[in-house]
Parts: C-alpha cells; structure tokens; sequence
C-alpha cells in the first residue's frame, strides 16, 4: 500500500503531496484524513494521508507511525481546504492548519493530551470464600455500592490495602476520559417570543432562500430567534454552527445557550486552553455536542449534518483573518459550508456591513428586520457633546454633563459603562523642552505608557522599557505625557466620583478566564462603573445599565482606513445598545471634537439607513466596496531600499498584464515598519478581472526562493494596514 502525504511545512516549495510505503502492520488504521509521522530529509514531520494507491513505481521510504485512531479532516473539510488554499493562494498545509487547534494533536512534548479519572471497581470473580482485613471490607463494600470508585473517595484507605486489591485481581483499575469543561443540563424555560421574533423565525422557516441578513436594533431580541431556529433544527436531527465575534461575548452566549440546550453545546475560542480546546474538538467530531459556539475559527468545527449557520454582529473585523496565512472570512466560509450542506445562513446585525446591506437590498440576501427592542421601550436618547466648547470647563477628560450623568446614576444605585477605545495611560511621551519623544526601536510607533507598571510599552511587537524623568537627548527633566487611555481614564474617574471601577481592556483582561469573572462581577453589580476598550461594546447585556458614556468618539475616526467612518459608526451604535435593556430607560453621552461628522449625527438618531446612503454615495464615488472588489498585495523585509525597488517592479508587471483595474501604489504602510520589518503595499480595484489569480500567483511563485522579500496577499481585506 502506499499513501499520498501532505507534510507540516508551510512552504511554496514543497506543497505539493509525497509518496510513502506503508507497512503491513500499518495498514489496517490507514485512512483518508488521518495524521501520520513519516521521514522527511534529515527530520521527522507529521503529515496527512490525502491519497491511497496500491503500489509505485519507484523505491518509497516507509511512514513510521499513524498519529490517529479517528479521522482528522473528513471529506467536507479536505475539499474546504482545497478550495481556500485557491481562494486565498496559500498553501494546502496552512490551509489545514487553521482548521485543526494545536491541542487537537494527540501528543504534545511527549505528553498524552487526554485527560482521565481512575476509578476501581470488583473483578468478576467470586470472593466468599476470601478473608478481608476491615479496610479492605470498607472498600469492597464501597464497590458493591457504587459500581465505580474514585480513588478520592477512598479516604481511609491505605496505598498497600488498594494495591494488594488489586495485586489479587479482586479489583481491577479502570480509567474513563475526563472532560475539562462541563455543562450544565439544568434548563430554564424558554422566553416567549415577540410578534417580531415569530414573523421572523415564520420567514425563515417558510422561505427556500439560502442567506439571509437579520438586521435588528440593538436589544430586539436576536438571539432567541437563533434558539429558536436551532431548536427546530435539533428537532430534525441536524446540528448548527453560531459564531460570535468577541472572545469576550463567548461566555454570554454559551451562558444563554446552555440554559437552553444543556450538554448539547461546544465552545470553541482562544481563550480555552489546548486541552481544553482538544476535548471540545473531540466532542463535536464523535457527534456529542450538536450545538457549536465560539470565534471565527469555530466555522471549522467537525460537525456533520449541519441545519444552520448564524454569525451575530457580521459586521465585525474579527471575523477576517488579516495577519498570517491563509486570510480567510469566516463568513466566506460559512457560505461554503451551507452549500455542501443544503443549510441555512443567518448574517445578524443592528449595523450590518454596507457590502450585506447593500446584497440584502438588491435582493442577494434575504432581508429579515427586527426594528423595536423587545421590552417595548424606546431605543436610548443619545446626547452628543462638543469637546470643542468644553476646553477649559471638563474635568479632565470628562465633561460637564457626563460627570453629572454619572453622579445621577450612582446615587439612584444604576450602572455606567464607560467606552474609549484606546487601553494604557496616555498615547506617548515626550519632551517639553526639545520635543524628544519615546518610540519602539523595533517599529515605526511611538511607544504608550503604562502607569500601573510604569513601563513604555509597544502593541505591535511587544518590546517594553522603563519611564525615566530625565529626557534622553537633551537631559533635562522635562517627561510629560500626552493623550490619554483607559488606565488614564480610571485615574480622573476615581478624583471624580466616589465608586467602584471595574476596568476592562486587554491588558486587565489577559490571564484566563478574567472575561467570565469580570463580566460576572458587573452583573452582580459588585462594580458601578465598567470602563473599557470594544471589549464591552457589543453583545453584553446587564439590566441595570441606563448610561453609556463615549469618552472620546474621534479615535475611529482618524485612522487612515477607506471604512473608519463605517467602523465608528458601528461601534457607538453597538455599545450606546448597552444602555437601558431592561425595564429602566437608558441614555448614552458622547464626546467628540467631530460632531457635525455624519458618522456620528447618524449615530445619535440611531440612524442606520441615512448613514447607509451617504456612506454608500462616498464610496460609490472612490470606488471601494460594494462598487468595488479589493485585493491588497504587502511587500516586507529588513531592506527598504531593495524593498522599494522591487514592489516597483511588481506594479510595472500588473500594469502590464491588468485590464479594467486601478492599481495604486506601491507606498509604505500605515504601519511603515514592524519589529525591524519595512513593509509597503499595492492596493488593487476591480469590478472583474479574470486574469488577477493567475498573475498574482507568478509573482508569488517568481519570489518564492528570495529570502529578502515576502509577499502577502490579501483579498476583501477588512483593514488596509
């Protein structure tokens, strides 16, 4: 027998599949998609069996182990696989790669990634005539009992009493796999839906459409149409997928999810440790868990039989992979995923992308609303306030009127949360006297304080270094701080009101599990004040919230990026959607140097539509999405000038060979240079290009071999950076 491997290298040069002899003992496990260990030059790779033939016409190397009792890519996802390596021109390997959590390999470091309980129960043999010393009895007793013993339940038994048990074969060890996340199955009753809710869950129930576009103002109930529909596809036999866009949400949402189905569901999300992530994955593939929950790597999940695909809050980036290989859209390969399966797919959203708006418009996507909350109230009032008018008059960075909205909420025993969108202290730091300011040595950025840990740190690399007083180029004591972040916020918020701050950022947020505690703290209004980053601006639901207060609306704004206005707009709808989901009427306070920005005006009127249309006309006229398809081309490397000169030459050679496409640049990045990588990019418009992949994949196979340049494509990127 000989077998077709597929070798874990991500590399152009040898992806492509090799030739291997199988052994007789090895032929019975043998299967398509399953992992093997094979010889590969002077090393020892993992690879997997994408071919099997009977024999070759030349000498083969021997694989040396099988890696798997059970199929690791079936059928669905090896043709998944294929179709994205072409898509998004990445290797077959990466593409696989992605698909599979690294705790899915059953060895890592030698050590096995299952974990079991020992239990000890009584051999199938006769023990009447047996004498027994008193201990020996109380554990015999215990067996008979029970059935299965743990061995923390023998508290009173000694180590030599179990082992000269068991030494005897009257006990017998049996160990049973251990899952390290466990679900509830206590479930509460479902809520009643609305009349919304049920003419929407009737459309889709009644309609043979294949996508549709759930546009819902924020607190309309959204998710229960999902329960709803996965209930039905239960009923059928069939499982579903549900992605959510924020490591952050997914607590929330497998919380509900789990009161409603119980055991049924997975979860699947970075936050999970590799053995954790492995015992879910095995859970879903061996048909356990019908119900699969998670981020954007989730779309992968083994599941057969699928029913139904729902991605919320669809207009969110996190749903694009932009910075390694391949650059994949969950949504893009949801659709692909309901076409094998003859399934579903629900796209929900209170600020959908323009791109689906525009499909759903047109009629592409079936367009299903759900435009009133559904506890009947009125969405917040939301107030917008000129920083420009208020210099001299805040505290801080707080306004008059938000701190007294503030104060108004405490004293009444209600809840605030807090938005800006930018973590640390302050922006950077620098030199009154000769303008010296601290930047990363790495990367072409300033570098952002940290009070808390007085350290400059960089959030693209990671390099950090002590805050010193004196100035390192003209000596002088004359360090201040400029802008400002959470950490600063929560410094001006404490001289400011007396209460208690919970702040919520990635820097408070990285050990495991802080989401759920802190999520939970605020819930159980154990804190009044949430202050944090787009960690608490979508999707999180606490009753007792009746202000949403924006710090600083610009921060969105000023960014370089063709969707920064669709983006803020976006984003203060989302979190504004915090306030008053419950009983209590809400109101959200937004500052802004910006207010006559239509991003912002359409914001305060929660209005979607007007933002749509003027949105729309810019684009239309600038030709980006949805008037245009775009593709971005990065060139990196340690030498600029080499850098430069050959990303010329890319351009010259798409001009060349291009029709019907605008094609700008090359220019440096927004981000020119990373972690000692310059970095420079090609922006591609088409409407139709039938020649783009072609060309694309020689220039990457024309570069391949050079060590002094990468290139990485992205098509439909969701940021320009």
């Amino acid at each position: 027998m000989v077998v077709g491997v597929l070798v874990e290298l991500s590399n152009k040069n040898i992806d492509k599949i090799f030739d291997y002899h199988v052994p007789d003992h090895l032929k019975e496990f043998i299967k398509i998609g399953i992992r093997v260990e094979v010889p590969f030059g002077r090393q020892v790779l993992d690879g997997f069996v994408l071919e099997i033939k009977d024999t070759s016409e030349i000498e083969l190397k021997d694989i040396i182990k099988v890696k798997d009792t059970d199929i690791v890519l079936n059928k669905e996802l090896l043709e998944l696989g294929k179709s994205l390596s072409y898509d998004t021109l990445s290797t077959l390997i990466s593409c696989y790669q992605v698909m599979l959590p690294k705790a899915l390999k059953a060895k890592i470091n030698g050590k096995s990634m299952v974990k079991y309980d020992t239990f000890y129960k009584l051999n199938n043999i006769s023990i009447t005539d047996i004498s027994f010393n008193e201990k020996q009895r109380q554990m015999i007793d215990l067996c008979l009992e029970k059935g299965l013993v743990k061995r923390e339940e023998l508290v009173n038994i000694s180590v030599s009493s179990l082992n000269t048990l068991l030494k005897k074969e009257i006990l017998v060890k049996v160990e049973k796999e251990h899952y390290r996340l466990e679900y509830s199955s206590k479930l509460v009753e479902k809520k009643e839906l609305t009349l919304d809710q049920r003419r929407v869950v009737e459309e889709v129930r009644n309609s043979n459409d294949f996508i549709y576009l759930l546009y819902g103002v924020t607190g309309s109930g959204k998710t229960e149409v999902y329960m709803e529909l996965i209930e039905e596809q239960l009923s059928l036999g069939k499982t579903s997928i549900v992605l959510v866009p924020e490591i952050s949400l997914t607590p929330q949402m497998v919380s509900r999810f789990q009161s409603r189905f119980g055991n049924k569901i997975a979860a699947l999300h970075s936050a999970l440790s590799d053995g954790e992530k492995y015992d879910e994955w095995r859970r879903i593939a061996r048909g356990e868990a019908l119900i699969v929950i998670g981020a954007r790597s989730a779309i992968f999940a083994p599941l057969q039989n699928i029913g139904i695909i729902i991605i919320d809050e669809e207009h969110s980036n996190s749903y694009k992979q932009s910075d390694s290989n391949p650059r994949y859209s969950a949504i893009d390969i949801a659709i692909k995923r309901c076409k094998y399966h003859s399934c579903k797919l629900i796209l929900g959203s209170a600020t959908p992308r323009l791109e689906s708006f525009a499909r759903a418009r047109k009629g592409v996507y079936h367009l299903l609303e759900l435009p009133n909350r559904v506890n009947g109230k009125a969405l917040p009032k939301i107030t917008i306030i000129d920083l420009g008018k208020e210099l001299g008059k805040s505290m801080g960075h707080f306004s008059r009127p938000l701190i007294n909205a503030i104060k108004s909420r405490i004293e009444k025993d209600e809840q605030v949360i807090l938005f800006l969108n930018r973590r640390g202290y302050s922006s950077f730091i620098t030199c009154k006297n000769c303008g010296y300011t601290y930047k990363c040595p790495n990367c072409d950025i300033t570098l952002t304080y940290h009070k808390s840990s007085n350290t400059l740190r960089c959030h693209y690399c990671g390099y950090g270094t002590g805050k010193y007083n004196i100035c390192p180029s003209c000596h002088e004591e004359s360090i201040h701080d400029l802008g400002f972040g959470t950490e600063k916020i929560e410094e001006e918020l404490k001289k400011i009101v007396d209460c208690r701050i919970l702040r919520m950022d990635y820097d408070t947020t990285s050990k495991k599990g802080s989401h759920e505690k802190m999520i939970e703290a605020f819930k159980n209004h154990e804190y009044d004040i949430l202050l944090g980053t787009q960690i608490v601006a979508k999707g999180l639901d606490f009753k007792d919230v009746t202000l949403v207060g924006v710090i600083n609306a610009d921060t969105g704004l000023n960014i370089p990026d063709f969707r920064s206005s669709e983006n803020t707009f976006s984003l203060l709808n989302q979190v504004a959607g915090r306030s008053g989901r419950s009983e209590k009427q809400g109101e959200v306070i937004i500052q802004t140097f910006n207010k006559d920005h239509y991003a912002i005006k359409y914001a305060s009127f929660h209005n979607y539509l007007g933002f749509y249309k003027e949105e729309m006309d810019i684009r239309k006229k600038l030709k980006y999405p949805p008037y245009y398809y775009l593709c971005y081309i990065r060139m990196s490397g340690k030498e600029a000038e080499y850098l430069l000169l050959e990303s010329g030459k890319i351009k010259r050679s798409l001009d060349r060979n291009l029709e019907n496409t605008i094609i700008l640049g090359p220019t440096p990045c927004i981000m020119h240079k990373i972690n000692n990588i310059y970095r420079y990019g090609i922006l591609i418009k088409y409407k139709k290009s039938d020649n783009l992949r072609n060309i694309l994949e020689k220039i990457q196979d024309h570069y391949k071999n050079n060590s002094k340049i990468k290139i990485d494509i992205d098509f439909n990127p969701s940021q320009i950076l």
